[in-house]
């Protein structure tokens, strides 16, 4: 694929310094996911006065902001609560002045970090990340439809990863000669804030490594913006030989309205597998409830639930951190009320370890 791509598509803000590419192609709802991410909004003043919230709000946010900025879709704050502070939708996108306090968190066992699950350590060339036996994780892009105030790659050097399909020579190189790999992750940031020409292209040159057999994209996009998913989108998903893996990521049941079941049916009807992965978030789903409705409504729209993590010690999030015993809690109560394939495992990434730790 030539830079043209890059040069013809538009450019929107996102974290740290790198945007995204976005194509200018008809969606599937009212306008294009380019538009969507376009007019998302940046200014607390003007998210706090589209939900009915106090100015007072917004000023603690700016201050907030300055190190790792708003952005929300407007699709997404539609889904909130008018005038609710609360709102489990608002509270993962409004900064508060929690993020500039002291890292102290629910529990102490463990300092809160810019790099609390070990990314640079497990950096093999710029991109790629070895972690786990068998699967390696592509940082496809630094751009994001939503910025998370939880965000574990909130201080991800996003800088230094590769621009241009060029630069992804050593990674792939890396990839090709390691014959004990089987998957390729694609990651960020968000990989679908990138064209789908680009992604199709990078999936090709994987298909053509002997030795993969699957590749999984994690992504927020379907969810913050559902108009991402196209026809385009799901004909090179389905069309590389490598066995596509979706997964999504929501945290609250809210979430996941008419247009959100619309876009995870075309996947699902693609013969597309989707898994979700949640974190656990004081304030947002860390009651039984929140939990049941999350993996009931997933279930229905043929979502396995997968994951349920525990906090990312990322410097900023300390006042989203639930105390582990409290998510044993939970998932015990959760079992007790859904079916057993309903259950996401409770999980922690420790940096350094070679899988996820269980926790229930």
């Amino acid at each position: 694929m030539s830079t043209s791509i890059y040069q013809s598509s538009a450019r929107v803000a996102a974290v740290n310094g790198q945007a995204a590419d976005v194509p200018n192609t008809p969606s599937q709802g009212y306008r294009t996911w380019a538009d969507a991410l376009k007019d998302a909004v940046r200014d607390p003043y003007e998210l706090c006065r589209l939900v009915g919230l106090p100015a007072h709000y917004a000023a603690g946010a700016v201050r907030a902001a300055r190190d790792f900025s708003l952005f929300a879709p407007r699709g997404y704050i539609a889904r909130m609560r008018p005038g609710d502070a609360h709102d489990p939708l608002l509270r993962q996108v409004l900064p508060l002045e929690d993020e500039c306090a002291v890292s102290t968190g629910a529990e102490t066992s463990a300092e809160f970090s810019k790099d609390p699950v070990g990314d640079r350590a497990a950096t093999r060339s710029a991109g790629l990340l070895h972690k786990y036996r068998s699967r390696v994780l592509m940082v496809t892009t630094g751009a994001c439809a939503v910025h998370c105030r939880y965000c574990f790659r909130r201080h991800f050097p996003y800088i230094s990863g590769p621009r241009t399909p060029g630069d992804w020579a050593p990674a792939l190189a890396e990839i090709a000669a390691d014959s004990s790999l089987r998957e390729v992750i694609f990651s960020g940031g968000d990989p679908l804030t990138l064209v789908d020409a680009h992604l199709a292209e990078l999936a090709e040159r994987l298909a053509s490594i002997g030795h993969l057999r699957r590749l999984r994209v994690h992504t927020r996009l379907p969810i913050m913006i559902p108009e991402r998913v196209t026809p385009e989108l799901i004909s090179w998903l389905r069309g590389t030989r490598l066995t596509p893996v979706f997964v999504i990521h929501a945290n609250h049941a809210q979430e996941l309205d008419a247009r959100v079941a619309e876009a995870l049916a075309e996947l699902s009807d693609a013969g597309i597998p989707l898994l979700n992965q949640a974190v656990l978030l004081r304030g947002v789903n860390d009651t039984v409830q929140a939990l049941v409705d999350l993996c009931e409504r997933l279930v229905d729209l043929r979502v396995i639930p997968y994951y349920l993590h525990q906090l990312d010690r990322v410097t900023g999030a300390a006042h989203f951190e639930v105390p582990e015993a409290e998510g044993r809690r939970l998932i015990a109560a959760l079992r007790r009320r859904v079916s057993g394939y309903a259950v996401p495992r409770y999980v922690r990434e420790i940096a350094g370890r070679k899988s996820k730790t269980p926790l229930a």
